[in-house]
């Protein structure tokens, strides 16, 4: 039971390791090797080349990456694009896990009390008339005060 866990957890990293690869991928032409240094400088973890060189050849079996031999250093090597497909997948993949992870984050927002932009951590907050009011700085909050004494004169006027 715990070796059939570990392998869904394997799964999900693996899984998880492809959707880096398209992003990397995404921002421009790269070599295999670039993928994997990438990889381990970003994600603090390490992408073996066992899965790297399969997924990028599936890549291009479905016409979503092509390659071109250019000479880097001393060697050949294969740099790897998405073609406009590719990119095209991407863009609809990295949108739909925008929206699984807004999803996730949401009920950790909070929306200023004067601007209204969103706000993840961090922030500034002050109690105003008793109640705790949020802001995305203490610039908005200032603001925010000063247009509710505008308002209160007004109103007694």
């Amino acid at each position: 039971m715990a070796r059939e866990k570990n392998e869904n957890i394997e799964d999900l990293i693996s899984d998880f390791s492809r959707f880096y690869i398209l992003t990397i991928l995404y921002e421009g032409p790269v070599h295999g090797y670039s993928i994997i240094s990438r990889f381990k400088k970003r994600v603090q973890k390490t992408v073996s080349p066992s899965l790297v060189y399969p997924f990028l050849q599936q890549l291009e079996e479905k016409g979503l990456v092509k390659h071109t031999k250019k000479p880097i250093g001393e060697k050949e090597r294969k740099v790897f694009e998405l073609t406009q497909e590719g990119r095209e997948l991407c863009t609809g993949l990295f949108k739909r896990f925008a929206d699984l992870v807004s999803i996730a984050i949401e009920p950790s927002l909070y929306v200023c009390a004067h601007c209204g932009c969103k706000v993840y951590e961090g922030g500034y907050r002050e109690v105003i008339d008793g109640k705790e009011t949020a802001f995305c700085c203490i610039h908005c909050a200032r603001s925010y005060k000063e247009t509710r004494e505008i308002a209160k004169k007004a109103a007694k006027e």
